[in-house]
């Protein structure tokens, strides 16, 4: 499996980052465990997750997809063949959240507790807290890092004009600096992250680990009309993506994963894969099956003709 090097850091990771957001949720412990043992027995390492998952679910209060992913690393002994990503700053409730340095340190400990680990290797800060000077959040993390229970740092949903702030505070004050960036990223939605925050990190070097791969289930092809909402539990969120541009893509995806004998999942992974910049998408996975089409689509070449046929019709 071909491993690459996540913005300035140390970290090589996997083309593909598995992510966790699923783990307690929709995947209880076993069918999580599954996913987990198939992706990395098949050469994926990268896992992401955050304190925050999975709050929404009725009865839960944040740290199950932690707790899962601890519970799967001590039972199998691998931490030091997994890069675990996880992030801070959400609303946790009871006033957990931000990230001023007092609460950093607080929450690094708690995911570390569930992690079942004594380090992070990607820690995150999972949204942008404007209320908080870059300085001490940044100065909070060198902290970590100098601890050991960090190893790099990266920054989730922040604007290409904070993320160039921060950049520059590490720069000028001699801290650790954001070395990856999640930002949402697919097929369908491109213009929020290629305008301004895509020449930013290809010209840092800031490795970029893009959410919603699949715009929630989209680009799979399994959702053509609102009849198929009710075949998951985010079904809701596609109607935004019915429409002619939606329609567009999904018959490239088509005509390109029969070319390629893929699926439109793989192809349309395969794609941000293959995206100048990208170090690996973030794409979740609550069964063998669909781990399976993962692991496909990190060994998917697209030819140059059918990046172009996706390209063309995804432009927004």
């Amino acid at each position: 499996m071909e491993l690459r090097q996540l913005g300035r850091s140390a970290l090589k990771v996997s083309p593909i980052c598995l992510g966790g957001n699923v783990f307690g949720w929709t995947a209880d412990e076993k069918a999580s465990f599954a996913v987990l043992d198939d992706f990395t027995a098949s050469g994926g390492n990268f896992i992401d997750t955050a304190d925050v998952y999975s709050t929404w679910v009725p009865g839960h209060k944040g740290g199950e997809s932690e707790t899962v992913l601890g519970k799967w690393l001590k039972s199998r002994g691998n931490r030091d063949k997994v890069i675990v990503a996880t992030k801070v700053g959400s609303d946790m409730g009871n006033g957990k959240k931000g990230l001023k340095a007092a609460y950093i340190a607080q929450a690094v400990e708690d995911s570390l507790r569930r992690l079942q680990t004594d380090y992070v290797d990607l820690y995150q800060s999972h949204r942008d807290d404007e209320a908080t000077p870059q300085e001490e959040t940044l100065s909070a993390y060198a902290k970590l890092i100098q601890a050991g229970k960090v190893r790099a740092i990266g920054a989730s949903n922040f604007t290409a004009a904070r993320l160039r702030e921060a950049l520059d505070v590490s720069a000028k004050s001699g801290f650790p600096r954001y070395e990856a960036l999640q930002p949402e990223y697919n097929l369908y939605s491109r213009a929020g992250y290629e305008v301004e925050l895509e020449p930013l990190c290809r010209k840092e070097q800031v490795g970029v680990i893009g959410y919603f791969g699949l715009a929630s289930g989209f680009l799979t092809g399994k959702y053509r009309s609102e009849a198929d909402f009710n075949k998951s539990p985010r079904g809701e969120d596609i109607g935004q993506y019915l429409n002619e541009r939606g329609f567009r893509i999904l018959k490239a995806l088509d005509q390109v994963a029969a070319e390629a004998k893929a699926s439109p999942a793989q192809v349309a992974i395969a794609w941000l894969i293959a995206r100048p910049g990208v170090t690996a998408p973030i794409v979740s996975a609550t069964r063998i099956e669909q781990s399976h089409e993962l692991i496909k689509a990190m060994r998917l070449k697209l030819s140059p003709t059918q990046i172009t046929a996706l390209d063309q019709a995804s432009a927004e």
